[in-house]
């Protein structure tokens, strides 16, 4: 009997399912709304390159799909393919060395928070090629096991809408998943929040009196003409740190309350 895996539709250009197929496996190709790949009824991995991983990390997908691999799966598993050095090889990377260290810290935060706070556990392969040899290996396991049951199941997503706001509100500063929660239940839409005075905004809780006047001095302050020296790409860099700086800002609220 052949090992089955099932992969997501959007995966047949990456070349892997190929390349499982001439490995003996069976792919069974499906829109999946959680993963890549599914080996087992417990595991779904989800497959990325180092340029999948810093872009997820730019526009808040890598922790939205954290949270569904955790909450739909026991044993997610996280597969990064390539090398993070190999972002100096991206031409538009190439005369700026700083740009690239920010970005290969910022993928090591990422990561750091995934294993830590998620606790998915991450695998790394150089290439497509040795990610089809992970995947077989994993799913061969799963076989012997005898892990029986349907591989797919009924997933009913979170409202992306509740997602894209939560991500908006954790784009202010000082305020990260939690806070961004709690402002929303008070004020019921991020127009609200934005909205809202120094005053209203001190009286969520957690949140306090430095941080309302940090984020109406945000919103209030006119965009200096000067804004135009920076590139698109150092914005990017500079709002990734301060959203990864904010879960922290968070633990460490939630210790001394």
């Amino acid at each position: 009997m052949a090992i089955r895996i099932v992969a997501d539709e959007r995966e047949k250009n990456s070349r892997v399912p190929n390349l499982l197929k001439l490995n003996g496996v069976f792919v069974d190709y499906k829109q999946l709304a959680v993963g890549d790949y599914i080996v087992s009824p417990e595991t779904v991995i989800e497959r990325k390159t180092i340029y999948d991983l810093i872009n997820s990390v730019y526009d808040g997908r890598i922790f939205i799909q954290c949270s569904d691999l955790i909450n739909y799966y026991t044993k997610p598993l996280i597969i990064i393919e390539g090398n993070l050095t190999d972002l100096d090889t991206r031409e538009h990377f190439q005369n700026d060395s700083k740009l690239i260290i920010d970005k290969i810290r910022v993928a090591y935060e990422t990561l750091i928070k995934v294993a830590l706070d998620f606790r998915i556990p991450i695998l790394y392969t150089d290439s497509v090629f040795y990610t089809a040899e992970l995947l077989v290996l994993l799913a061969s396991n799963q076989f012997k096991s005898k892990n029986d049951g349907p591989l797919l199941k009924k997933i009913k997503k979170s409202n992306p809408f509740l997602l894209q706001q939560l991500y908006v509100l954790t784009s202010l500063p000082g305020i990260g998943s939690k806070l961004a929660t709690r402002l929303l239940d008070k004020f019921h839409s991020p127009t609200n929040v934005l909205n809202a005075s120094i005053a209203e905004l001190a009286r969520v809780p957690g949140l306090g009196n430095m941080r309302a006047e940090k984020i109406r001095k945000i919103l209030d302050t006119p965009v200096p003409k000067e804004v135009g020296i920076y590139t698109q790409k150092k914005l990017m860099i500079d709002n990734t740190d301060e959203n990864i700086d904010n879960d922290n800002d968070d633990a460490r609220e939630n210790d001394m309350t």
